[in-house]
């Protein structure tokens, strides 16, 4: 039985300029909680896995390219395999300062009564966050997903693509199983699944960085646009297939009951 707490999961693709410092400030961290580091090599064709290897992380490969979502249900899946209790998932590319780990670790073990969060948030635009500026158009997009979500969770998101995040084993379990986390661009279409679904969403300020080095997959102007027509789309799906046909309810709810047992 795995006796670590926390796994930290990087998907990677072609960081070879960014993950080396990654990796070495997350081993200069100072937690109370056993961790692991996992990185998640999307069949990059630089020196990623070899970093990563190089710096005792525990490195999964693609043998071909599958994509930033299908990363994260990766890392999802190992760390139910391997019986950790939280992830949180941060970018490979410097932007997710690591001073927010035990940020997030902390608020995972935090309590409100006898209710603890199943997902922590560390958001940009949020009072205590660090200065951030995201781009004229990303910051339409992003005032048009809190308006969305809003409207049909009646939740607050105060940055709604954000990929800093802590999960606890009950989100865990459910994005591991089959058709139940989109692997293909998960974002806050996750979120308003499952905040309808009656999950716990907290949110704290977080530091986060510009890039410097290596293309965003949200970078230039064409792709932001179509990000956000996709995105707007993939929202009202998810509210429809809830809200509507009441889909996937009843799995949420058997996890929940497996958590108390």
């Amino acid at each position: 039985m795995n006796r670590k707490d926390l796994l930290i999961l990087i998907p990677a693709y072609n960081e070879e300029e960014n993950l080396g410092k990654v990796l070495d400030a997350l081993a200069a961290l100072e937690m109370d909680c056993k961790k692991d580091v996992l990185v998640i090599n999307d069949a990059s064709s630089d020196h990623t896995p070899q970093i990563a290897y190089d710096h005792g992380a525990r490195v999964v490969s693609n043998i071909i390219n599958m994509g930033y979502g299908c990363g994260l249900q990766i890392g999802y899946k190992y760390a139910v395999r391997y019986g950790y209790r939280y992830v949180i998932q941060i970018d490979g590319d410097g932007q997710h300062d690591v001073s927010n780990v035990p940020r997030i670790y902390n608020a995972l073990n935090s309590r409100k009564g006898d209710e603890a969060p199943d997902i922590v948030l560390g958001c940009r635009y949020m009072e205590g966050s660090s200065a951030f500026d995201s781009g004229k158009l990303k910051a339409v997009a992003y005032r048009w997903f809190r308006f969305l979500i809003r409207r049909m969770t009646g939740k607050n998101i105060a940055d709604p693509t954000t990929g800093l995040q802590g999960l606890n084993r009950r989100t865990l379990a459910y994005y591991a199983k089959y058709q139940r986390f989109d692997d293909r661009y998960p974002d806050a279409n996750m979120l308003v699944q499952m905040l309808l679904l009656g999950y716990n969403v907290e949110q704290i300020p977080a530091v986060m960085h510009y890039r410097n080095a290596g293309t965003s997959m949200h970078a230039g102007i064409l792709k932001p646009a179509v990000y956000m027509l996709r995105m707007t789309l993939q929202l009202l799906a998810v509210w429809v297939r809830i809200k509507v046909m009441n889909i996937d309810r009843g799995m949420a709810n058997m996890l929940r009951e497996d958590e108390k047992e």
